[in-house]
């Protein structure tokens, strides 16, 4: 009998030993959730959750990158990145939460090498213990402005936390773009109360499908009207200091407009090379540099900002992006678009043909329609624009903005619809292919253009002017 107890209890406890270490290999197996708060052991070895949201991937160079979170309770968090397998830490940055910031931290990451996958873990403490490892954080540095590459870049507006736009976010991660660019109305706001502008920034991010697609691929994003404060708004809006202040807790883009006052900024990924305009900061509330007569639209510091990076861009394309379309054929009664400051979208247009910059496109959003508009700008530019305007990723098409338009190529109302960018660098000329699609990954149109098409054709027998 003492023999039988003994081995009944060896094979008790042998069996709850393989339960367990079965169960440990089980949940290592386990797809990783980026969006699920991250367990952390703290002082009184209660597990407790580290973050509330994220982390989501922000603005990543060839060198650099950085990566946003929001905290649950303020303190040192620390992100440890590791590439190629490697288990010692490539390159490692510390953050601190305050209250002051509704708890978001931003790391930055410098020292990295182009195009190389890497990943991320998050200590709190500064050294603190571990919060998680293999949590599903992870993105692939920008590669060589040289090295010809493909890129695709997924970019939307107008989205609600709903099931339409859940399906979009997860159409975009089926497609793997390289970068996902957000043209405002993301989400909608309409207040520039501080506690309401970062709830529903909160609401935006907890949508475990946006939160899936930009743990992986970086994020970039500006502002239309109704995530700046209301809606069909300007810069003359009270509170835009407010709103700009919480954009900034919840985004990572590169830089925030002259670093006191609006968003503006841009990008380079591959061959393309993207200006994030802000329409909304600063229009109305000054003279136009363009024409001192009439109000601005983009501001004088902003107008200055992008004709000189303009000018500096060597990328084969270059994409002009804001939250407004940048023609008139709107729902009646509609005033924030490029044409009511006709003036100084010209003057843009007359600086890009003086200049003799190539590969210039337009896009836009706000409209609740898909549209692709190609302007006889030939004598002004040097060959002729083309505007790509995507709206809307939620399911409210708007019927009265099917307006007539002379550079009107093609009108579609498609609830749940994003703009798919395909710039190839591996063919010459470099082509982007533009591919409008709804949820379902149906092809709603889709445009060819190479960067011949857009430059100015070489007289024969000389050089161009």
């Amino acid at each position: 009998m003492g023999l039988d107890s003994t081995r009944r209890r060896f094979l008790v406890r042998a069996s709850a030993l393989l339960g367990a270490l079965w169960a440990r290999g089980a949940a290592l197996l386990l797809p990783a959730r980026p969006h699920a708060a991250l367990p952390s052991v703290g002082a009184s070895g209660a597990r407790e959750a580290a973050l509330t949201h994220g982390p989501f991937i922000g603005h990543v160079s060839t060198e650099d990158a950085m990566v946003w979170a929001r905290c649950s309770a303020p303190g040192a968090y620390r992100l440890v990145c590791r590439g190629g397998g490697a288990s010692e830490a490539i390159a490692v940055s510390t953050a601190t939460a305050h209250e002051d910031g509704d708890l978001c931290v931003v790391w930055r990451l410098t020292g990295l090498e182009p195009g190389q996958r890497y990943t991320c873990e998050i200590e709190s403490g500064s050294p603190g213990p571990l919060v998680a490892t293999a949590m599903g954080a992870s993105f692939v540095t920008a590669p060589s402005q040289s090295a010809p590459i493909v890129t695709r870049l997924a970019i939307g507006s107008c989205s609600r936390e709903d099931a339409g736009s859940a399906a979009v976010w997860r159409r975009m991660a089926a497609l793997d773009p390289h970068v996902v660019v957000l043209l405002g109305d993301t989400p909608y706001i309409d207040s520039t109360e501080l506690e309401v502008q970062r709830a529903r920034y909160r609401d935006f991010a907890s949508v475990s499908e946006l939160a899936d697609l930009v743990s992986r691929r970086p994020l970039y994003a500006t502002w239309d009207d109704h995530d700046f404060g209301a809606n069909d708004t300007d810069g003359t809006l009270a509170g835009k200091e407010i709103s700009r202040r919480a954009f900034i807790e919840y985004h990572a883009n590169p830089s925030y407009g002259d670093g006191s006052s609006g968003i503006y900024t841009s990008f380079r990924h591959g061959s393309v090379e993207v200006f994030l305009l802000d329409t909304r900061y600063f229009a109305a509330t000054e003279p136009s540099p363009a024409d001192r007569d009439r109000p601005t639209l983009l501001g004088s510091a902003q107008w200055s900002w992008l004709t000189s990076r303009l000018r500096a861009s060597t990328a084969p394309f270059k994409l002009l992006a804001s939250g407004m379309i940048w023609n008139g054929a709107v729902r009646p009664g509609k005033p924030d678009h490029w044409e009511t400051y006709a003036h100084e979208r010209d003057a843009l247009f007359r600086f890009i043909g003086e200049q003799g910059i190539s590969g210039v496109v337009l896009l836009g959003g706000d409209i609740h329609r898909t549209r692709v508009l190609r302007y006889d700008t030939t004598d002004v530019v040097g060959y002729p624009l083309t505007e790509l305007v995507t709206s809307p990723i939620h399911g409210d098409v708007i019927e009265t903005a099917n307006v007539p338009h002379p550079a009107l190529v093609h009108d579609s109302g498609e609830p749940h619809s994003f703009l798919l960018l395909t710039v190839d660098a591996t063919v010459s000329p470099p082509t982007l292919l533009a591919e409008f699609q709804n949820a379902a990954g149906r092809e709603l149109h889709r445009l060819d253009l190479d960067a011949t098409t857009l430059s100015r054709p070489t007289p024969r027998g000389g050089d161009a002017p």
